[in-house]
Formats: structure tokens, sequence, C-alpha cells
């Protein structure tokens, strides 16, 4: 008995060791990731800046301003062919399905099959769906899951809802990966398709509310949110939720409702879709009908249910011929005469708290200072805002949780994460929520990776700790200038040498990230002499491996090194064909802009070093994938040896 006992007890604490090395992980993953979008924030209120403030000759202004024109889409009649899917020329190489409008069930099927989607049961007059927003920006298959998405919401618009999530934003999509996986799958119709999105993420609803009971949005809530003001907001002005757009009305012809209707003094949208917040309905007789598998799904459609289709299409406002509803998205354009009235702030920050919010355990409503916005709300804003609006639940996303799901707020708000393996191959699970007549959520979890699911908890906890402490090493090497500057103000005496906790305060206030740095030390610091460490020999030794930049001034390196992702937002917004090239003056202007947001100088003789030095075929232009490889970071940690028995495969 003794024996089990002291065996209880070391496994106990094993797996409490295993436990926060874990949590500790997750706390790098989570604290590096907010720091990006704090950043993408702060650059996006800059260029805002300089279209508020500088004159329209000026030339930074003049490089950024084509992405404010968040109407130009419906305002050039040219735009309009774009809307029509016949006039897409289809090689005669292509093999995969031929979809016509609307939609049949068999035609979603095949597009579901083309995309070797076998999993997880599919959408039906009997099985509803809600997907909670981030659609895009999550991997290399963004655009194949939007096709399915919007392919299945033609076909239910009232069984399949979408809302926004805070991803579903052309300014964020720059910096996150969606617009370069578009232009890189489609060059020919990319920039196209990347026009028609941004429209398309503007309509998308911004919650839905099921049996009157259950809210969903993506991000959350503040003490100033109101549904009525959110259910009757003109949400497609806010192509990007960054900033606010300016009021606009149409001054040729007085009408400031274009292609809208009035009814009983309101505008109506016309279509149940230009609802800002959708109702689902109830649940009861949705559990009645036998689930079909995907192997039935295309062959067994009758007429009964392409009656049901047809009756969901007609009571969703959506029975209209496809050249309707093109006229009807015509007559919605904005016209080219407009005035600006004062910004909607209210109803701007109402909107932008929904989407970038996240809960705290104590009382209170404060800015979301990690994110750079929205807020964070605590138990009492949720009680105040669930009250007033006579609901029992809020389910909410936008927040990675180890295990796909959890509660808060006294189980009265619930974080759902379907995206497994989210920041590496076995950092968390992934789960969807099912709900019955009754309202109360079934959890289903889930790994997307085979490997993953044979791992050992030693083996999953020690693959997500390297991953997470070779990002963490890159940010140390980043910012090595500022980190000595940091190390010396504690050295008064210029020994070289400080202690093992002015080291732990001085990386904090550098990098910022609010970790636990004296937990860390022991990974990151390896070699100390009495609780003293050699910060320059600890700087020297930091496993990372630099590019070869030979030409490149190291002031200019480091700055790269630091803000590799601003820069490459900025190009990818100075690219304003979507070639993928860019000019050596293009380049010059990219490096000015961003010297300008980071205050500094950066002479022209520096970047026209680069710039050659780079240019690897010699033909005066600059390609900005190869441009941001060349100056990628590569932790020397990767090339160890990883835990035994234990072969790391790609998801």
């Amino acid at each position: 008995m003794r024996a089990a006992l002291l065996i209880q007890r070391w496994y106990r604490q094993y797996v409490a060791r295993l436990e926060m090395r874990r949590r500790c992980t997750w706390h790098i993953f989570q604290s590096i990731e907010y720091a990006g979008e704090q950043d993408q924030i702060k650059l996006y209120n800059f260029f805002g800046y300089l279209m508020d403030h500088f004159t329209p000759a000026n030339s930074e202004r003049n490089l950024i301003s084509h992405i404010f024109r968040e109407n130009e889409i419906c305002r050039d009649i040219e735009w309009e062919r774009y809307f029509c899917y016949k006039n897409i020329e289809v090689p005669e190489l292509y093999s995969g399905p031929h979809l016509s409008f609307p939609l049949t069930v068999s035609n979603v099927a095949d597009l579901v099959e083309a995309f070797k989607n076998k999993q997880n049961g599919m959408p039906s007059v009997e099985k509803s769906y809600v997907f909670n927003g981030d659609f895009v920006d999550r991997g290399k298959d963004s655009i194949e899951i939007l096709l399915i998405l919007f392919a299945f919401m033609l076909l239910y618009p009232n069984n399949v809802h979408l809302n926004r999530g805070n991803h579903e934003d052309y300014i964020v999509n720059l910096r996150y990966g969606f617009t370069k996986e578009v232009l890189g799958k489609y060059r020919l119709h990319g920039k196209k398709i990347l026009k028609l999105l941004q429209k398309i993420f503007s309509w998308l609803p911004l919650a839905t509310v099921i049996d009157q009971k259950v809210l969903i949005l993506h991000g959350g809530i503040s003490d100033t949110t109101d549904l009525n003001i959110i259910a009757q907001a003109d949400r497609h002005k806010y192509v990007s939720t960054l900033r606010p757009p300016k009021r606009r009305w149409v001054a040729s012809g007085g009408n400031s409702t274009a292609g809208r209707h009035k009814v009983n003094g309101r505008t109506d949208n016309s279509l149940q879709r230009h609802c800002s917040l959708a109702y689902n309905s109830p649940l009861r007789s949705r559990y009645n009908f036998q689930s079909r598998s995907m192997q039935n799904f295309s062959s067994k459609v009758n007429l009964a249910v392409e009656e049901e289709l047809k009756e969901q299409r007609r009571m969703a406002g959506l029975s209209q011929s496809y050249h309707d509803l093109r006229s009807s998205l015509s007559s919605d354009s904005d016209s080219d005469n407009y005035e600006t009235y004062e910004d909607d702030s209210n109803e701007w920050k109402q909107i932008v708290d929904m989407l970038w919010s996240d809960p705290m355990p104590q009382d209170g409503c404060i800015p979301n200072e990690v994110r750079g916005g929205g807020c964070y709300w605590g138990p009492d804003v949720t009680e105040k805002v669930l009250r007033r609006h006579n609901l029992q639940l809020l389910i909410r996303s936008h927040e990675c949780k180890q295990e796909g799901y959890e509660f808060c707020h006294n189980r009265k708000v619930l974080t759902i994460f379907s995206a497994s393996n989210y920041y590496e191959v076995g950092s968390n699970r992934g789960a969807y929520i099912r709900l019955g007549p009754d309202l109360v959520p079934h959890f289903i979890q889930y790994q997307a990776n085979r490997s993953t699911r044979e791992l050992t908890l030693r083996q999953s906890v020690g693959e997500t700790e390297r991953s997470a402490l070779r990002a963490l090493r890159e940010q140390l090497f980043a910012h090595k200038s500022d980190l000595l500057c940091a190390f010396q103000d504690y050295d008064t005496d210029n020994t070289g040498w400080i202690s093992l906790k002015h080291w732990a305060t001085a990386v904090e206030a550098v990098l910022r990230l609010g970790l636990p740095w004296r937990v860390l030390r022991s990974q990151l610091v390896t070699t100390t002499q009495d609780g003293m460490l050699d910060y320059q020999g600890w700087l020297r030794e930091l496993p990372i491996t630099e590019p070869k930049t030979e030409l490149v001034q190291q002031s200019l390196l480091e700055t790269m090194y630091k803000q590799r992702s601003n820069l490459e937002t900025i190009f990818r917004i100075i690219d304003s064909d979507h070639s993928g090239l860019i000019s050596f003056e293009e380049f010059r202007q990219t490096w000015k802009l961003l010297s300008s947001h980071l205050k500094m100088e950066i002479s022209d003789e520096a970047i026209l070093d680069m710039a050659v030095s780079i240019d690897f075929n010699k033909d005066g232009s600059i390609d900005i994938n190869e441009f941001m490889e060349a100056f990628r970071l590569v932790d020397r940690t990767m090339n160890l040896p990883s835990e035994p028995n234990h072969t790391k495969t790609d998801e």
C-alpha cells in the first residue's frame, strides 16, 4: 500500500509538471498572437491618421488611399460583369464540378466531394448549422472552405448561418495570409475574388439568436452592447471594422436609401440575409429526421426535397432570379456623389466589441489592450446583457482553448474553438457544439491530425513546447539591440553581468508579452554563474541562424526582423494590382511609410542597398514572397532530435 501511494504521488506530481509546462507554452503562443494583432491595429490606425490629417497630394497618403475606397466595387460599372459567373472562362482541362444557379443538392455535394471533405455531417433541411466566423486566415484551404460554406448557405438559407469574425476583414487578411493564399491560387481572377469578398464579408450577420434564448457571436460583448442597435446597423458599410467609416448619403436624386425600401418608417433591406442579427427557427423538428451520409447525399435527392428547398429560398427572400438579384445589387450601389456626416461612433464601437472582445473573470469592462481592439468584460456585464434581452447563454469563439471549449461567467458564457492543432500539432483539441431542443450544449472534441492522436501526453507537450520556444527565441533575437540597452541599464558598472531577476525584468520590459520569465529562464538561459548572467554572451548564443545579408546595414536588418509582419502588410497594400511584384521605387516608398509609422530615420542609400541585394534576377523589381523568405529567421534547435519514437507529419 505504501508503494502504491508513493507511485500515485509521483504520478500526480509528474502530471502536474506537464500541465504547468503546457500552460506556460500556451501562454507563449497566445501572447505572441495577441501582440501581432495589436501591431496590426496600430498600423491601421496610423494609416487612418494619414488619411484624416494629410492632404490628398501627400505621397505617403497616396500610397495607402486605395484601401479606404470601401465602395469602389459598386461605384465602378465595370465591376458588374464580375458578379456574373457566366463570364468566367473555364479552361478545357478543368475537370471539377460545373455549378449552375440556383444551386441544387447535387451541385453542393459534388463541390464538397471535389474538396475531399468527407466528415462531420452535411447541413440539410433537418440539420441546421451556425458557423461562428474566422473562416479565413486559418490555413492553406480558406478559399475552399468559403466556397463550401457559401454553397450550403445558398442551398439552405434558413438552415446555414454564417456569423462574421474579426478575420472577415480585408485589412486583417493582408497580414494573416488569406490575401496571399487567394493571389497564389488564382493568379488570373485573384484580384476580382478579393474585391468581391470584401463586400461579401461586410454583409455577413454579426450574430445569431437561437430560439430567442442563445446568442451566438464571434468575439463578445461590452457594457454598452445593445442588440436592438446591432439589429438595425447598416453593417455593409463596415468593410473593415478597424476604422469607423463615414456616413454617406446620395446627393444626386435626393434619395438617401438608394435601392432599399421604407417599411413603417424604417429602412428595410428586403433580404433577410441583410439583417445584422439573424434569428434561427426553432430546433424542435430537426431531430426527427435521419441524417444522410456523404455517399447517399447526392443519390437520394427527390422532388419533395427540391420543393422544400424552393420554399426555404422563398421564405429567405432568395427566390429572385440571378438577373434580378444582380440588378438589386447594382441598385444598392453608392453614387460617386456623396457627402460625409459625423461618425456613428456608438454603432461602430459595438460592432468592434462583438468581433474583438474577450471575457475576464473579474467584474467590469475595460479596453482590451492586449489585442488592441474590443474590450475585456466581466460576469456582471454578461448578466446585465443576458437579462436585458431575456437570453440564457452566450456562445462565442475568438480564443483558442486547449480542450476546444471552455465555460466562464457562471457557465453563461461558452467559448467554442473548432480548429485543432491551432498553434502547433498537439497544442489543442478542436470542438463543436450540438444544441438539442432543451438548448443544452453537447460537446464533440476531436484532433484533425492522425499522428497527434497517437502521441502520449509527454510527447504532445514536448512537441508544442519546442515550437513555442522557437517562436519566443525569434522574438528575443529580433529585439537584440533593445535588450542590450535594457540589460546595460542594470549593469551600471559595465561588468557585462546582470542578475537573473534583472534579466527577467528587462526582457519583459522590452517584449511586453506578459510571460513568466523566471519559469522560462531554465529553457532560455543555459549558463549562469552564482545567479548572474553574461548577457552579451547570452545574446550572441541565441540559437538563431541569420540569412546571408552582407549588403544590408545592421540597424535596417534589425528593423526588418522586428517589423516583418508590418512590412509585409505594407507591401501587400502598395502592390495595388496584386501582381506580387513591386518596383524599387515602391520598395523605397514602403520603407519610408514604415519609418514614418515607427518615427525613425532610414536613409535612401540603405534602402537601395537592400533592394539591390535581393533583386536576384536583376530585373529591377522585387518578388514580395522571395523578399520575406530571404529574411526569415531559422531556429537551429529545429535540427535537434525530438521526443523518441515519434515522427512528426504535417497536418
